[in-house]
């Protein structure tokens, strides 16, 4: 039975040369970049033409801006938490949007029990944050906006660019989770003007376990990570060399093949949406309809579990979701969807789709037929159905 992947921001595959480069490096036996000697210089220029090839992926001007991490939870925390210690002269206050990422939220309440303050912007029904209410929460007592680049349950992406042009305005540091984002849409750091940005290299098809924070040349941000002066001084710690080496391929790659992953992800998600109808109803599509990512379906199904869902299809070979891996196994419902309106039964109902380069338009055909099937299953024991006689 052909396994169908369906969910690929929880688990991308490695790409070959990313695999290739990774394998190259293990049997080359690198130093440490920290070390003095000939093997620890080759390790640095390794390890530098990585951090060069992610920082054009992200159009920063100096690869030093990029700080590698163990992946985006470390790099929120980082950047969360390493703002707000370094500007707690200054103020207390924090700034973010109701559909962050549990490692923002959780950043955020540790930082409530040390005195923080904190004021969370409701979205409107498609996800999106309305960049005045930004404004108008924005205080003197203000120290750090957090919104997150695209939301990673479903898919809507943020008008961060309008929002940067406020916190400039105002003097108030900027930082984006954007780790849905990179290396599946374009991220341009001098377009978007953020001060922060968090990514993961597994969602652009590099290793699990490795991450990065951009961080504007300038930008006080305390390390979360304290020892070593690994990372210009930003996070100590020797660095998974053979991680950051896959990362630098895989940023390679993103860059070059960006305009035709868009188009191939764009064209199954147009499928599944084109198709839908003709297999299943009582549905709701979350997101924004425009102003979202091209691999991403996040599909509210009534009458019906979601978890019960993900587990018949894994048994058909198929791979989905019901929200972000992050929060997988919690038995409440996604604040994310209860925050665009959809009430607990509908959020339980959820299932979360991303496709990637591996996916066909036939694995699509395979997923509705299966759905179809399961869907009639489950509402057929569901309190909740209640079938149309007419």
């Amino acid at each position: 039975m052909k396994h169908i992947n369906l969910d690929h921001l929880s688990a991308n595959p490695l790409l070959p040369e990313v695999q290739d480069a990774m394998i190259a490096a293990i049997r080359e036996d690198h130093g440490n970049p920290s070390s003095q000697h000939s093997k620890g210089e080759k390790a640095l220029e390794a390890l530098n033409r990585a951090r060069a090839s992610v920082a054009h992926l992200l159009n920063s001007k100096h690869p030093g801006e990029i700080v590698f991490t163990s992946g985006g939870t470390e790099s929120i925390n980082h950047a969360v938490k390493g703002v707000a210690l370094s500007q707690s002269k200054k103020g207390k206050h924090i700034v973010t949007s109701n559909i962050e990422h549990s490692a923002v939220l959780r950043s955020i309440k540790r930082l409530h029990t040390m005195g923080y303050k904190v004021t969370s912007i409701p979205v409107d029904e498609t996800g999106r944050v309305n960049p005045e209410a930004i404004a108008k929460a924005i205080t003197d007592e203000t120290i750090l906006v957090s919104v997150m680049h695209s939301n990673n349950e479903i898919g809507t992406i943020q008008p961060i660019e309008e929002i940067s042009r406020i916190t400039r305005e105002k003097g108030v540091i900027f930082h984006t989770d954007a780790s849905a984002s990179v290396g599946v849409v374009p991220i341009d750091v001098q377009k978007l003007g953020v001060d922060l940005l968090s990514f993961a290299a597994n969602n652009f098809y590099g290793p699990a376990g490795v991450g990065g924070l951009y961080i504007r040349k300038g930008t006080p941000v305390w390390p979360l990570l304290e020892g070593g002066v690994q990372e210009n001084n930003k996070r100590a710690g020797t660095e998974n060399l053979i991680g950051v080496i896959g990362t630098g391929v895989a940023a390679d790659l993103a860059k070059r093949d960006m305009e035709s992953r868009i188009a191939h992800v764009s064209g199954l998600k147009e499928l599944l949406l084109r198709e839908l109808p003709n297999y299943l109803d009582n549905y709701f599509i979350n997101g924004h309809p425009e102003h979202t990512l091209p691999n991403m379906v996040s599909v509210s199904i009534q009458y019906i579990e979601g978890e019960s869902v993900v587990l018949m299809l894994d048994d058909e070979g198929i791979a989905v979701s019901t929200r972000s891996a992050c929060a997988a196994g919690s038995l409440r419902a996604s604040h994310v969807l209860l925050s665009v309106g959809r009430d607990y039964a509908d959020a339980q109902g959820t299932m979360v789709l991303t496709f990637g380069v591996d996916n066909e338009g036939e694995d699509i055909m395979k997923f509705l037929e299966s759905v179809k099937d399961v869907v009639k299953t489950l509402r057929k024991i569901s309190p909740l159905y209640h079938q149309d006689e007419g």
